[in-house]
């Protein structure tokens, strides 16, 4: 799955069409367990943020971009959708359950 912004603007239709056809996909955004998807494991968008507010700190300032080192995300985030695996015929180990950032009821 690609972390596109076609695909996220069309996440209601490439969710249906995953359920319709009974597909357990995982997705790159929290985002697509709360529209109904099965799960999610990415990056934490909001420490993604934050990174981003700390570079744009530092550009102000006046360091030049180009001298920035690239950051990779610090911290990913598993999120679970329980109503949607029930939907699939799919019974999540409770390993796994105890292991996500969020489980959806």
């Amino acid at each position: 799955m690609t972390a596109s912004p076609a695909a996220v603007s069309h996440r209601d239709l490439i969710i249906k069409i995953a359920a319709r056809h009974r597909l357990p996909a995982v997705y790159p955004y929290r985002l697509f367990v709360t529209s109904g998807g099965l799960m999610s494991y990415g990056p934490d968008q909001v420490g993604q943020y934050r990174q981003a507010a700390g570079y744009i700190d530092r550009i102000l300032k006046g360091e030049k971009p180009a001298d920035l080192p690239v950051q990779a995300p610090t911290r990913y985030e598993l999120v679970i959708n329980l109503k949607s695996a029930k939907a699939l015929g799919l019974e999540i180990p409770a390993t796994l359950l105890a292991r996500a950032d969020e489980v959806i009821e």
